[in-house]
Order: structure tokens, then C-alpha cells, then sequence
């Protein structure tokens, strides 16, 4: 049991678990604009996360609070190395114009982490900026590349996908802040240290209502996958109903970060 245990603890701190939901929602895109998988491009988002979460996560450890590195934190450093590499060798069969843009989307990530600027935070320390970068780099990395690398016109389609996008992943970092509001900076001035629990939780339920009827605007109907979207999103009510600052960690980092992959296996198996 210990040994499962240790297992499934990596599997989350080393990013595997928030990984597999960009590879999952990157498989939606793919299933929604009738893009036939693309081995390269999935799997490129895939150990993109992997790399981009764990230097998010590890480098302040390390750079500003100067962390000694034990042995576990060497083993996500080695892992988080064979990722890059194999991150690079799917860079490279991508189309040029999809490495320009997944080099932008690189960059904000960049911003995100490192001081860039004298004197200044990283953007992970600007207030109230933090939900809105991570929200956008998941619409860029899981819909907008998938389809820029398939040669796929941006219709009226895509830039539906792109709001359902940017609400979903909004809505999950809700509940994640919902549960750090006790560790957070105060200075960061998140969504629930600003307007309180309660409201963040109105906030996020209200969001899912457009997030719902967007499927009612696309050029055509699909009546399963508005059975779909809804039991995913009344599945996700739940946790935003049940979040509070006392849910262990494995609410958010497990079962939270589970909505899409569980999303793309209902259209998988009924879609």
C-alpha cells in the first residue's frame, strides 16, 4: 500500500495527473473540429505541461526560497529533463507557424515564473493577473494549436471553443483558489480573497451557464455532446458547491484536475 501510495503521489506532484487534462482536452479539440489524431501535436502538450507545471512549481523552491533538493525533488528534475527532450523532438514535427506560436505560448509561461523586469514581481505575483494567464495558455495550448497546426480556419466555431475553453479552465482555477485561499499571498488578490467563498462560488456557477448554451450557437447541433457538456458541467457544480479550505489536496490536484479527462472519455465511449 505504501509503495501505491508513493506512486500516485508522483504521478500528481510531478505533473502526470494536470498533463493528462491538456492531453485530454487537446483529444476534444481534435473530436470537435474533426481533426484526425495527431500523434505529434498531442503529445507535444502533453510533456509541454509536464515541463512547463514543474518548473512553475519547483523553480521558486529552489531559486527564491533556496529549498535543498532531496532526492524526490531530483527524481521530478531528471523526469522533467526527459520531458523537455522529448518536447523538443515533437517541436520539431510540428509546422512552423504552430512553433511560432507555441514558442509565444512558452513565453508567457515564462513571464509567468521569472522576474523579467527590475525590481518587479514575476507575473504569478501580479495581483488578480494569475487566473487570466493560466486560463489563456490552456486555450492556446489545447485548442488554438491543435487546430493552427491541422490548417484549420478560425470560423465562428472556433472562437466559441475558445470562450467554452477559457470559462472551463477559469472555472477550475475558481475551486483551486477556493481551497489555497488560506496559503495564498494576500497580495495576490484572487478571485476569493477579493469578492469572498460564497460569491467566487456564485461566480463560477453563473460562468457555467454561457459555457453551456455557447453549444447552441455552433453551425451545427450535436445532440450528444449537449448531453455530454451537461453532465460534465453538473458534475462540476458539485465541486465548485463542495469546495472549502479544509478539502484535502487531492480534491483540486486529483479530482478537480480529472473534469477533462473525464470529459473527453464520455465522448470518447458515447460521443
Amino acid at each position: 500500500m505504501k509503495v501505491i501510495t508513493q506512486v500516485f503521489n508522483f504521478y500528481i506532484i510531478s505533473s502526470i495527473h494536470v498533463a493528462l487534462s491538456c492531453y485530454a482536452l487537446v483529444r476534444l479539440t481534435f473530436h470537435m473540429f474533426g481533426i484526425e489524431y495527431d500523434e505529434s501535436m498531442a503529445l507535444f502538450v502533453f510533456f509541454g505541461t509536464i515541463v512547463g507545471y514543474n518548473f512553475v512549481k519547483y523553480d521558486a523552491l529552489v531559486r527564491v526560497n533556496k529549498l535543498t533538493i532531496g532526492r524526490q525533488l531530483k527524481i521530478i528534475a531528471i523526469f522533467s529533463f526527459c520531458s523537455f527532450l522529448l518536447v523538443g523532438y515533437y517541436f520539431f514535427q510540428l509546422k512552423r507557424i504552430t512553433q511560432v506560436v507555441s514558442a509565444g505560448i512558452f513565453a508567457i509561461t515564462a513571464l509567468y515564473t521569472l522576474p523579467f523586469f527590475p525590481n518587479r514581481k514575476n507575473a504569478r505575483n501580479w495581483a488578480g493577473v494569475k487566473i487570466y494567464i493560466v486560463a489563456l495558455c490552456w486555450v492556446g495550448a489545447t485548442l488554438v494549436l491543435p487546430l493552427i497546426n491541422a490548417e484549420i480556419a478560425f470560423t465562428s466555431d472556433f472562437y466559441l471553443k475558445c470562450m467554452q475553453r477559457f470559462i472551463l479552465v477559469f472555472v477550475l482555477i475558481l475551486i483551486f483558489e477556493i481551497i489555497d485561499l488560506a496559503n495564498d499571498d494576500p497580495h495576490l488578490q484572487t478571485v476569493p480573497q477579493q469578492i469572498g467563498v460564497k460569491r467566487t462560488k456564485i461566480l463560477g456557477l453563473l460562468l457555467l451557464l454561457p459555457f453551456y448554451f455557447f453549444e447552441f450557437l455552433k453551425s451545427s447541433l450535436d445532440q450528444n455532446q449537449l448531453l455530454i457538456n451537461l453532465i460534465m458541467i453538473l458534475g462540476l457544480s458539485l465541486f465548485i458547491v463542495f469546495a472549502n479550505e479544509k478539502r484535502s489536496k487531492y480534491y483540486t490536484s486529483f479530482w478537480v484536475e480529472s473534469i477533462p479527462i473525464f470529459w473527453w472519455l464520455m465522448v470518447v465511449f458515447y460521443g
